[in-house]
């Protein structure tokens, strides 16, 4: 039920479908209809205009009426093309899981094949296999069939070739499972969607190519008749009887396109990578709908952001993913922040610079003053002007971050010329070769020429730190760079980073959910939770002396070096659900110190001997 909502979501899909279920529900209701013979020849009503009497479409050259032999005609290009999808699919998939699973010889002479197959427009070789078994329906369908196979067979193949080198079919080999049972089991239900995507994207393209066998002769002979045998005896006529030709010409683009939009909707479902279904393109920036008046932000330093509201608006619900959050960073200064999974630390940082995709997506409060510019207020070119060269971000994963196909050196000199094409190719390769060096890379000219397959991690990771200091900015985002790395690279990326923001005077906004890292690097500390930050700090008095109780609670988390056998203690329950926020307090139902006054209202922030504090609790037990 869910696949089919998400089809519906998609207006056009949607369309497609009722369009294609009315054309399926008429054309199988069409022996119950009482309708003339469609191979009854009366010369007298030949060419008749369609409402004429008798015939409500009109009549041919031959006096059969149209009607009739339209939604005959439709049967049997339908069952046609269906038959023809269905016979292609089933051997192209056969032949593209042989060749992905088994590799080697098979996969060369079978593929080899299937090159062979490419190598001829398929039109032309479709004609060729209809000319050498004759004319006829289906011998059409064969023709049809056997020109598709190819598209199926390189499809399945690829998705194969994936699949049979994950860890689960090898977990599954260890497990001593035959083949077959591999095949069955493991392999096709990931294949299941690529082959019904596959299907639903060509079957009317199939439909499309038996009519036009049909329309030179090749397919239906007289006196069967299907769309294109139809529109072929009807072509003659076209200036001086138009209705015989356009009534089937008509039908065949309707079939062709309903199956192509419920196709393309089915292949958009089937992706959880799309909005569930819906055709969307994100924004080149994110939405923005603030609430007047702004808020009056104080500018502190280098970034000044004051009640920052970021929502996800899905499907009628809002997501309030960002609530009231207010911080500044002062130059050269390091300000972690700091929480769970999920509790808005990301979407903060990337609502600085509106890289949060819309849809779904808005800023719907606060300002954010860079300088003294309120970035919300900038168009896309002048926010261009921003990303990469005042602000630049070192994502949590290189692998996504970085392109598979361009090497070191393509992207670093990129990355410098979007802001300054000035520069020759010599110049941008020896400032590429500096950056590496900065980021304590060794031998810089090789790792130039390499690709980021062939890098570790932590090489990895220095690149996209030496990618964001290609046009010396003023503040550098990191959203968890340490995350995927071992203990040692860990320390190292931790080094480069204070070290070059000692040295460039930059400043650090530093995202990570781990305490001990933070405590290394920041000079600050905002601890986030539910989309607000509940506490900000210098890093030795919150670590020291935190006074929230979800500060206290994060550090409980941590293991306790010298204190023997005592484990980590876990916070209790579980983040709330972010579009349904509690009244008060959202930390309150874990909360150990939690009053009935913490869940009548929203609580403030107040500010407490330098430090901000969203707790009705001023004063914590140390205990």
């Amino acid at each position: 039920m869910e696949l089919v909502t998400r089809i519906i979501r998609n207006r056009l899909a949607a369309f497609g479908a009722v369009m294609l279920l009315l054309i399926l529900i008429v054309s199988l209701l069409t022996p119950v209809f009482g309708l003339t013979d469609p191979n009854v020849i009366d010369t007298s009503n030949r060419f008749m205009l369609p409402f004429g009497e008798g015939h409500l479409l009109g009549a041919d050259h031959l006096g059969r009426d149209i009607l009739s032999r339209l939604l005959w005609g439709t049967r049997l290009s339908l069952m046609v093309g269906v038959a023809a999808a269905i016979i292609a699919a089933t051997a192209g998939s056969l032949i593209g899981i042989l060749a992905g699973y088994y590799g080697g010889r098979l996969d060369m002479i079978l593929m080899r094949s299937i090159d062979v197959l490419m190598a001829f427009p398929y039109i032309l070789l479709a004609l060729a296999i209809v000319a050498v078994l004759g004319p006829s329906l289906m011998n059409a369908l064969i023709a049809v069939a056997i020109v598709n196979i190819p598209f199926f067979a390189r499809n399945v193949r690829g998705a194969t070739l994936a699949i049979a080198q994950s860890d689960y079919i090898a977990a599954a080999k260890l497990s001593g499972r035959n083949t077959f049972s591999l095949l069955l089991f493991e392999l096709m239900p990931n294949l299941i969607s690529v082959i019904v995507v596959a299907f639903s994207t060509t079957v009317g393209w199939m439909i499309l190519e038996t009519a036009g066998l049909s329309f030179l002769g090749l397919g239906s002979q007289p006196p069967q008749s299907d769309l294109g045998s139809m529109l072929g005896e009807g072509r003659a006529a076209l200036i001086t009887h138009p209705h015989t030709s356009l009534i089937p010409g008509i039908m065949i683009f309707a079939i062709v396109m309903g199956i192509n939009l419920l196709g393309d909707g089915i292949r958009d479902a089937l992706d959880p990578r799309l909005a569930k279904g819906a055709l969307r393109r994100a924004l080149p920036i994110t939405k923005i709908d603030r609430d007047l008046p702004l808020p009056r932000t104080e500018e502190r330093g280098l970034l000044s952001v004051s009640g920052l509201k970021t929502d996800f608006q899905i499907a009628g619900k809002t997501t309030k993913a960002i609530r009231d959050v207010s911080f500044h960073i002062g130059r050269g200064e390091c300000l972690a922040l700091v929480g769970e999974s999920g509790s808005g630390k990301s979407v903060t940082a990337l609502s600085l610079t509106g890289l949060v995709a819309s849809p779904p997506a808005v800023i719907t409060g606060g300002k954010i003053l860079f300088e003294g510019t309120d970035l919300l207020s900038l168009k896309f070119e002048q926010m261009r002007e921003y990303r990469g060269k005042r602000i630049a971000y070192v994502f949590q994963d290189p692998n996504s971050s970085l392109h598979p196909l361009h090497n070191i050196c393509d992207q670093l000199i990129e990355s410098i010329k979007v802001h300054d094409g000035s520069m020759g190719r010599r110049a941008l390769e020896a400032k590429a070769v500096q950056l590496l060096k900065d980021v304590r890379i060794a031998s810089p000219e090789r790792v130039m020429k390499s690709y980021p397959h062939e890098l570790s991690g932590g090489m990895r990771q220095r690149i996209g730190i030496a990618i964001a200091l290609a046009n010396d900015p003023e503040l550098i985002i990191a959203d968890e760079p340490t995350t995927a790395l071992d203990v040692t690279v860990q320390a190292q990326i931790l080094h480069i980073l204070k070290r070059l923001q000692r040295e460039r005077g930059l400043a650090l906004l530093f995202i990570s959910h781990d305490m001990n890292v933070v405590a290394q690097i920041s000079d600050r500390i905002a601890v986030m939770y539910a989309g607000q930050i509940v506490e900000a700090g210098s890093t030795k008095a919150v670590l020291e002396k935190p006074r929230h109780p979800y500060t206290k609670a994060l550090l409980d988390c941590l293991p306790q070096l010298g204190k023997g056998q005592a484990m980590p203690r876990a916070i209790n329950g579980s983040p709330p659900l972010l579009e349904d926020l509690p009244d008060g307090c959202a930390f309150a139902p874990r909360c150990s110190f939690v009053t009935p006054a913490c869940q009548k209202r929203p609580i403030d922030v107040n500010l407490i001997g330098g430090r901000s504090l969203r707790c009705i609790r001023m004063e914590l037990d140390d205990g």
